[in-house]
């Protein structure tokens, strides 16, 4: 067990974390239309690979560009392409931008998978697996995995953190990935020891999360990796950001201006280890995420495995909708 530093200022807040684990974590429904905006990451706007009226399978790329900072698309289930044009997307401002709409078949029929022998490749090839997914950061930032990961080797990587530390109120899809899907978590930490080769490998976990610390510890010893610890560490807002949560581990800081793999260090979410395990193993693309639905005024907070482009107000059914009025 490291010796745990902290970083300056930080907050103890209301948790409201019960709420949306009452349930487990639920498969969301598929809903009629799909709207899957062309940037869904940072880096290069990708380019449609389809048109209005052609027929996608579950898992077919639908838009691409190959820019080196770029995530491809792919169809989250089968249906036909029904418009290619702005609509309002996840943005602060309200803003609009291109997407490319899904009318959904039912069939949820897919694109025949293609596994690789995963043990005769190289960590290049790896990467590149990777970079076909579409697989893209998804503790937040929303950065292209593989860019991230080829930087990453070739600077070198002493220490490689797994972040499962979830402090924001309310947000319980991590702690909810690791109950259920922990063994998903750890054969995506072996991949990217893997690729990287660290020294050292951190998986941190809030101490408020003993269900998430005791699934994660039952998993890595049925799948034991070298030099690797799960790392419980105190909860407080907001620990769960790269440079707070490297200086608790390490008593790092990260320089202004540089990012953590130039001081040896690379981060990488809980689900976007599990999203590198089915892409590698199931040759399966990011084409759904586990979400939380909750507050005050949901009526049954949960978390949901969901489709991407999948409309939220789809979401807000499934969680019995609004407890007083439309909204607020």
């Amino acid at each position: 067990m490291p010796e745990l530093h902290h970083f300056h200022g930080g907050l103890v807040l209301d948790g409201h974390k019960t709420e949306s684990l009452a349930r487990g974590l639920q498969q969301a429904s598929l809903t009629e239309r799909l709207f899957l905006p062309l940037r869904q990451h940072i880096g290069d706007h990708n380019k449609p690979r389809v048109e209005i009226g052609d027929h996608v399978l579950k898992g077919q790329v639908i838009a691409s560009d190959s820019a080196l900072i770029c995530a491809a698309v792919h169809a989250p289930t089968s249906g036909t392409i029904s418009a290619i044009e702005n609509y309002p997307v996840a943005h602060p401002s309200g803003k609009m931008d291109t997407c490319i709409v899904i009318d959904v078949d039912g069939d949820d029929k897919a694109v025949e998978p293609d596994p690789a022998d995963l043990e005769s490749l190289a960590p290049t090839e790896l990467i590149e697996l990777i970079c076909r997914a579409g697989i893209v950061g998804l503790g937040g930032a929303v950065f292209p995995t593989s860019p991230k990961l080829s930087r990453g080797k070739a600077q070198g990587i002493e220490t490689l953190i797994i972040n499962g530390v979830e402090c924001e109120p309310y947000i319980t899809c991590d702690d909810s990935l690791m109950r259920f899907n922990a063994a998903e978590v750890i054969r995506g930490t072996d991949y990217l020891q893997r690729i990287l080769t660290p020294g050292t490998t951190y998986i941190a976990i809030e101490d408020n999360k003993p269900e998430a610390i005791a699934a994660m510890a039952k998993a890595l010893a049925g799948h034991p990796l070298p030099d690797t610890e799960i790392i419980p560490i105190p909860t407080i807002y907001p620990s769960g950001g790269e440079k707070q949560l490297v200086q608790i581990l390490t008593g790092k800081e990260v320089p202004h201006g540089q990012l953590a793999f130039d001081i040896g260090i690379f981060c990488q979410n809980v689900g976007t280890c599990a999203a590198i395990t089915r892409a590698l193993e199931k040759d399966e693309p990011l084409i759904s995420r586990v979400v939380t639905i909750s507050g005050d005024n949901i009526a049954q907070p949960g978390n949901w495995e969901v489709r991407l482009g999948t409309p939220i107000n789809h979401l807000i059914e499934l969680a019995g909708g609004y407890r007083h009025g439309t909204g607020g």
